[in-house]
């Protein structure tokens, strides 16, 4: 498991990753801020209400992780602004996501 300073939001697990996120829904366009403690920041388009929100994650992020959307489930923190999100693909390992994805930070 990668646990370097600044890069515990990601981490490998048995078949993908498992990312620590801090959620702002309500946002002008969806976008990766960027690591902020062990978090990484992301904005959403999506409004808070009605699971809106975390539908709009699972499909950000399986986009961005080129995996289906049955492939990303939340796991922890439906219902709040800190979340664990596991996404599972053969070619997910921690160092390449996190690489990747940082790329896109705005």
């Amino acid at each position: 498991m990668n646990q370097k300073a600044g890069a515990a939001w990601c981490s490998d697990i048995a078949g993908g990753v498992r990312l620590a996120l801090q959620v702002t829904p309500n946002a002008k366009k969806s976008q990766i801020v960027g690591p902020l403690e062990n978090v990484l920041k992301l904005r959403l388009q999506a409004q808070p209400i009605e699971g809106r929100a975390n539908e709009a994650l699972v499909r950000y992020l399986a986009e961005l992780l080129d995996v289906p959307r049955s492939q990303v489930v939340i796991t922890h923190g439906l219902a709040n602004r800190r979340k664990i999100v596991e996404a599972l693909g053969p070619s997910l390992k921690a160092e390449a996501v996190m690489r990747s994805l940082l790329a896109l930070a705005q």
